[in-house]
């Protein structure tokens, strides 16, 4: 073979290599970099990637972000080496995740359910079942569904919103009743009641009701499940910090309870002690009510917020509140979201982080602890963290 013929082949069989050991690879963390669950909880966030990685940032009071430390992280960091996380849920004080062998984990604050009181810096596993399928954190409570339908809570019980018919506090998972027909179970980081739906389509609630938060027309704490009307066609709720939205199978968005700052958004700040319908709209699919605001996406993948606005937990720009829901931008893409107190959290269709909101604690994850008012797209690596939003601007910053 001449020196001629010999070139190219070198050539090719070298840029193959320096593929395969580079681009290669670079091209799938860039596929593994993808976001599949987010939760905001109190000051802190948690997320899910497509390799099944938990990744946590922002405050970490008492080890909630789960990396061995009370330090806070103001980028996103990985927790531990597993790639089997599946489900996630971020309260005030602690955190809680499922893998996909249907372990349940938890870490932060104490009444993890590990039957102590004691705080946690890292993932312990809750018991020793291997069927749990879905987890939902509140103040300082926490309720979970197993595999077989069967609804679990523990923590405090001060307004009975564990269910249990009492209001002693467990400090490990106590079985509610005995149906086996549970499907769902919500409340959020500063709630004190509980939302769960049955397979048939009901609607429950318990727990906290000064104002009308579990919309069963009364302003009377429930210490055991109550069924919310008689409609059976509800597909998703959300529990916020005093107030509850639904959406039904329909598509139409319903809200009650606490509407001080409009976070209903029918267009009022009165409370509702009963469901009422949101507009007219019908095509609704998500909502997440954080502690004063709402955050929702309609099926053609736009995203709304209505409600308190306070340090731009909203990320229409603005301060101000909304009583009526505003879209937020002009993307179609956006897949879920997630609301806390009064920061913000969701997903596009590629995969990308957006975070807006308060930020003092660093729970937006760009790098910084100031506030952000319009979604920033959330881009990272170990040696620097970017922040964009839209077309407008851009610019890198380095971690602590």
């Amino acid at each position: 073979m001449s020196r001629k013929a010999i070139f190219p082949l070198f050539f090719l069989l070298t840029f193959s290599v320096l593929f395969a050991c580079f681009i290669a690879p670079a091209q799938a963390e860039k596929n593994n970099n993808k976001y599949q669950i987010v939760s905001a909880g109190g000051e802190h966030s948690l997320a899910v990637k497509s390799d099944g990685t938990l990744w946590a940032w922002g405050g970490n009071f008492l080890g909630k972000l789960g990396d061995g430390t009370d330090t806070d992280r103001n980028i996103p960091v990985k927790i531990g080496s597993d790639t089997n996380w599946v489900t996630i849920s971020a309260g005030v004080y602690r955190s809680f995740a499922i893998k996909s062998d249907g372990t349940l984990w938890a870490w932060g604050a104490g009444r993890l359910g590990d039957g102590t009181t004691t705080n946690r810096h890292s993932p312990v596993k809750i018991g020793s079942d291997t069927n749990w399928v879905t987890i939902s954190a509140g103040w300082n409570h926490t309720l979970a569904v197993k595999s077989d339908g069967t609804l679990w809570a523990w923590g405090d019980n001060s307004y009975g919103q564990l269910g249990d018919g009492t209001t002693v506090t467990q400090d490990s998972p106590v079985k509610i009743g005995s149906d086996t027909d549970w499907v769902t179970v919500s409340m959020r980081c500063y709630s004190d009641h509980t939302l769960a739906m049955k397979s048939d389509g009901t609607l429950w609630a318990w727990g906290r009701n000064e104002d009308g938060q579990l919309g069963d027309g009364t302003t009377t704490d429930r210490h055991s499940p109550v069924k919310i009307g008689s409609d059976n066609d509800w597909s998703t709720v959300s529990a916020g910090g005093s107030n509850a939205l639904a959406v039904k199978s329909d598509g139409t968005l319903w809200a009650w309870g606490d509407n001080y700052y409009g976070q209903l958004g029918d267009g009022t700040t009165t409370d509702r002690h009963s469901p009422v319908k949101i507009g007219s709209g019908t095509d609704w699919v998500t909502v997440l009510s954080g502690g004063g605001h709402t955050l929702a996406i309609k099926s053609d993948g736009t995203l709304w917020a209505w409600g308190q606005n306070n340090r731009g937990s909203l990320g229409d720009g603005t301060n101000t509140d909304r009583h009526s829901p505003v879209k937020i931008g002009s993307g179609t893409d956006w897949i879920t979201c997630s609301a806390s107190g009064v920061h913000s959290l969701a997903v596009k269709s590629d995969g990308t982080l957006w975070a807006w909101g308060n930020n003092n604690d660093a729970q937006l994850g760009d790098g910084t602890t100031l506030d952000k008012n319009i979604p920033v797209k959330i881009v990272f690596d170990t040696n620097r963290a970017t922040i964009s939003a839209g077309d407008s601007y851009s610019l890198a910053v380095k971690p602590d």
